[in-house]
C-alpha cells in the first residue's frame, strides 16, 4: 500500500468514525426537554418534560406523539399517546425517590416513517453509590497478576512506518510481550531530540486498526495508542471484520466463569505492560504519564491509573464496565450490560465481575482526573458512570454535556486535550 492509499484509507476511517460519533440530523426533529436547564433535580422532585416536533424548523401542531417514561434501561413507568397543542405537549413524571436517572422517550410517525428522541433527568446523581462490592482479595489478585507480568520480558519491537511519519513526528508499529501473548500499538514521538512526557491512549470496544496520535506528538508528547486483542494494529480492515464476527465475537464474556482466565485479565495487565514500554523509551522524560480514552477506553483509563502508580493523570469519557451488577438491583448497569439475561446472570460470573469492575479500580485512583459524559448516554448509562466517579476521593473534575449520547462534541475533546496537555507539561518544567 503506497503513501497515497494510506492517506485515503486514513481519511475514510476518520470520516466513518465521525459519522458514528455524531448524531445525524433528520428531516423531522423530535425534541424532548426537561424543565430544568441543567436537567438535574433533587430526589423526591418531579421532572416535567416538554415534547415538540419540528418540520423545516417549524413546530407541528395537533399531531399525536407516542411517549414512555422510565428509569434508564429498566421497566417502563408510564406510556401512552399525547396530542401536541400549540406545537407542544408536557408530561409530568411521578416522583423519583432514589438517586439516578429518568428518561422520557417520544416518537411520531409522519408519512410512514417513525422519528424519535429522548431526554434524561438526573436526580441527585452525586449521591449514586455502587451496587458492586470489593472482594477481600482484590489487591492480592491484581498484585499477583502484576508479579506474573513482571517475570515476562517486555522485548519491544519497533517498526518505522515511513508513510505515516511527518516532518515533526516519527511513527512506529510496536509490539511487546504480555501475559498469554502480545500487545500491539502505534507509537508517535517527536523527531526533535529531547525528553518528553507521555500519553497512553487506551481503546474503546471493538476490533479495528489504529493510526496513532500524531497531533499529541506534534504538541510535545510521546504518544502510544494500543489495541487490546493481541493482534497487530496495522492489518487490512477485513481481518478485523472477520474477527469481530468470529473468534472475538462477544469477547467481553469470554471465560467469565474464571477470574484467572477471564478475557479482560490479559487486557488490564496489557495496559500495565504498555506503561513498561513507555518507561523503556529514551525519549520519555522518565516521570510523567497520562492515560486517556472513551467508553471501554474510559474504563481502561481508570483501571490503569488504579493499577499502576506510574500514571500521573487520567482523562476519561463515559467509562464502560462500571457497576456491572446494577441490573441485579433494579437499575442500569454499565456496558456491556451482561447481567440483563439468564446466560450471564450466574453467581460465578457475578463474582468474577467484581475483580474487573471499574468501580473497584476507581477506589484506588490516587491521581488527578478529568471526566466527561452526557445524561443521554444509552451505552454507558450515567447511573453506572456516576457509581464509579463518586467513589474517587482525589482531585477530579466532571464536565457534563447533558444531551450527548455515546458521542462527544468537539468542545469536549478540546477541553480534555487542554486539561491533559497542561497537567503533563506542568510536571515537565
Amino acid at each position: 500500500m503506497n503513501r497515497l492509499q494510506i492517506l485515503i484509507l486514513f481519511i475514510l476511517v476518520a470520516f466513518v468514525t465521525n459519522l458514528n460519533a455524531q448524531p445525524r440530523k433528520e428531516f423531522i426533529q423530535v425534541l424532548v426537554s426537561p424543565d430544568k436547564s441543567d436537567w438535574t433535580y433533587e430526589t423526591g422532585e418531579r421532572a416535567e418534560f416538554t415534547i415538540s416536533v419540528l418540520k423545516n424548523s417549524v413546530p407541528l401542531d395537533n399531531i399525536e406523539v407516542q411517549y414512555r417514561i422510565q428509569p434508564e434501561k429498566v421497566d417502563v413507568w408510564e406510556e401512552g399517546t399525547i396530542k401536541l397543542k400549540d406545537g407542544k405537549a408536557t408530561l409530568k413524571a411521578k416522583k423519583f425517590k432514589d438517586p439516578g436517572f429518568l428518561r422520557c422517550h417520544a416518537s411520531v410517525e409522519i408519512d410512514g416513517k417513525t422519528y424519535s428522541s429522548y431526554s434524561t433527568a438526573g436526580f441527585s446523581p452525586e449521591e449514586i453509590q455502587p451496587t458492586t462490592t470489593l472482594p477481600d482479595d482484590f489487591e492480592k489478585f491484581w498484585n499477583g497478576g502484576k508479579e506474573e507480568l513482571a517475570k515476562i520480558p517486555v522485548n519491544p519491537v519497533m517498526t518505522l512506518i515511513p508513510e505515516r511519519c511527518t516532518d515533526k513526528v516519527d511513527v512506529y508499529h510496536v509490539s511487546m510481550n504480555n501475559i498469554s501473548g502480545k500487545i500491539y500499538g502505534i507509537l508517535c514521538k517527536p523527531k526533535a531530540e529531547g525528553k518528553y512526557p507521555a500519553i497512553l491512549h487506551v481503546p474503546g470496544a471493538g476490533i479495528r486498526p489504529y493510526y496513532g496520535d500524531i497531533y499529541g506528538a506534534e504538541n510535545g508528547f510521546v504518544t502510544l495508542q494500543i489495541g487490546i486483542h493481541g493482534i497487530p494494529v496495522n492489518l487490512d480492515p477485513v481481518v478485523y471484520n472477520d474477527l469481530r464476527y468470529g473468534a472475538l465475537d462477544n469477547y467481553w464474556v469470554t471465560n467469565m466463569d474464571d477470574k484467572d482466565n477471564y478475557y479482560y485479565k490479559r487486557v488490564y495487565l496489557g495496559c500495565v505492560r504498555a506503561v513498561d514500554f513507555i518507561e523503556s523509551l529514551d525519549c520519555f522524560d522518565g516521570e510523567t504519564i497520562g492515560v486517556t480514552g472513551g467508553s471501554q477506553g474510559g474504563a481502561l483509563s481508570i483501571i490503569t491509573a488504579g493499577l499502576d502508580d506510574r500514571i500521573d493523570y487520567l482523562a476519561a469519557f463515559y467509562p464502560a464496565l462500571a457497576d456491572l451488577t446494577g441490573y441485579l438491583h433494579g437499575r442500569a448497569g454499565g456496558w456491556p450490560h451482561m447481567f440483563r439475561n439468564d446466560f450471564t446472570n450466574k453467581p460465578e460470573k457475578v463474582e468474577t465481575s467484581k475483580y474487573f469492575d471499574v468501580v473497584n479500580f476507581a477506589r484506588f485512583v490516587k491521581v488527578p482526573g478529568w471526566y466527561s459524559w452526557g445524561y443521554n448516554d444509552n451505552v454507558c448509562p450515567p447511573t453506572s458512570t456516576y457509581a464509579a466517579y463518586n467513589v474517587i476521593t482525589v482531585s477530579k473534575e466532571l464536565h457534563i454535556f447533558q444531551e450527548t449520547q455515546h458521542w462527544t462534541f468537539p468542545e469536549q475533546q478540546e477541553l480534555k486535550n487542554e486539561w491533559l496537555f497542561k497537567q503533563l507539561k506542568k510536571n515537565d518544567r
